[in-house]
C-alpha cells in the first residue's frame, strides 16, 4: 500500500542520534496529517545503530529498515532504498541531526513547482575543511552542468517518486543527483534549510572524496552526455584519427609517386600514419562495444543485504 511520503535515511554508527531524530520528523510530520514511511538504512554500523532502530520498528510500523551485510556507501543505500520506497514524495536526510525535520513542510511546499528540492544549508554548520571544498565542488558542477546550486552536496532533498525511477547510483554518484536528474529534463531547485552542528558520532567526511568527487564529475559528464550513445563519443574520435592517419599515409605514398622519393625518407610520417589508422579502428571499436553494452546493460545490485524489517 503506498504512502504520502517515504523518508530515506541512511545511517553508519550513529546510535545515539536515532531516537531524537525519529522524535523530530514524527513532531515535524503530525502536522501535515499525510501518512509516511521511516526507511533507515543501516550501512554497516559496527556500534548499535541496528538495535535501536530494531526497537524503534517494533513500537511503529511505520519505521521500515534494510541492514547491508558491511558498509557499501550511500549510492547503495539510496538505490536498495528507492527500491523499497512506497511513498510518492521521497524524501533524504542524514542521520546525524544536522538536518532539520522541521523543515519537511516547506520543502513539500516547494515540489508543488518543482521535481526536486535540494536543501541549502544555510548557514552552514562545518568547519571549513569542508565548506572550502563544497564551494569549488559547487562550482565546477555549475560549469559541467549549467545547474546553479549552493550545495550539490546537500543529503537533504525532497523528490518526486518518479524522479527515482531511472536513478542508477554507485561509487560516489550519490552527490550528483541533481545532474543526473536536471539532465534528465526534471525541475531542481533549492531552498534554504537550518543546518544545526553535530551532536553526537563522528563525521565520515575525508579528504578522500576530494579525489573521488573529481574523477565522479567526468564520469557523471560522460554518462549524461554519451551513456545512451556512447559512438558518438568514441566513433568521432576514432574517424578523426582515422582520417589523419589516411591523410599522412597518403603524403607520403604521393611523395614516392611523383617525386620518386622512397618510403624511408618520410619512415616516421608514414609510421605515424599507421598508428593513427590503428588507434582510429580501435576507438570506433570501442564505442561499437559501448552500444552492445549500453543496450543490453541489466540493473546490477552492488550491495549485500543481510536483514531487512
Amino acid at each position: 500500500m503506498s504512502v504520502d511520503i517515504s523518508i530515506v535515511i541512511p545511517v553508519y554508527n550513529e546510535e545515539r542520534n536515532i531516537t531524537p531524530l525519529y522524535n523530530k520528523i514524527v513532531s515535524a510530520l503530525k502536522p501535515l496529517k499525510k501518512t509516511f514511511e521511516l526507511m533507515f538504512v543501516d550501512d554497516g554500523s559496527v556500534d548499535h545503530t541496528f538495535g535501536v532502530i530494531q526497537s524503534l520498528h517494533k513500537k511503529d510500523s511505520r519505521i521500515r529498515v534494510i541492514r547491508f551485510q558491511r558498509n557499501f556507501g550511500k549510492s547503495s543505500a539510496y538505490m536498495a532504498s528507492f527500491k523499497e520506497c512506497k511513498g510518492r514524495t521521497i524524501i533524504t536526510m542524514d542521520g546525524d541531526l544536522q538536518d532539520d525535520p522541521a523543515e519537511i513542510p516547506r520543502m513539500m511546499d516547494a515540489l508543488k513547482r518543482l521535481d526536486l528540492v535540494i536543501g541549502w544549508k544555510f548557514p552552514r554548520r562545518d568547519s571549513i575543511s569542508r565548506t572550502i571544498p563544497s564551494k569549488i565542488f559547487n562550482c565546477l558542477n555549475y560549469k559541467f552542468f549549467g545547474l546553479k546550486l549552493h550545495d550539490y552536496d546537500c543529503g537533504y532533498r525532497a523528490m518526486k517518486s518518479e524522479v527515482v525511477q531511472d536513478l542508477n547510483l554507485y561509487g560516489d554518484l550519490y552527490r550528483y543527483i541533481p545532474a543526473l536528474v536536471s539532465r534528465a529534463g526534471f525541475k531542481v531547485g533549492e531552498i534554504k534549510v537550518r543546518h544545526h552542528p553535530r551532536k553526537f558520532g563522528k563525521s565520515k567526511y575525508g579528504s578522500k572524496r576530494l579525489l573521488t568527487g573529481a574523477l565522479d564529475l567526468l564520469t557523471v559528464k560522460f554518462i549524461t552526455d554519451f551513456n545512451q550513445r556512447p559512438l558518438h563519443l568514441f566513433g568521432v574520435a576514432g574517424t578523426i584519427f582515422f582520417i589523419l592517419g589516411v591523410i599522412a599515409d597518403l603524403f607520403v605514398l604521393s611523395y614516392k609517386i611523383f617525386f620518386g622519393h622512397s618510403f624511408t625518407s618520410h619512415v616516421a610520417l608514414l609510421i605515424l600514419g599507421v598508428l593513427l589508422i590503428i588507434l582510429g579502428i580501435q576507438f570506433l571499436g570501442i564505442g561499437l562495444i559501448g552500444e552492445l553494452v549500453s543496450s543490453s546493460k541489466k540493473d546490477i545490485n552492488r550491495y549485500t543485504i543481510r536483514e531487512q524489517l
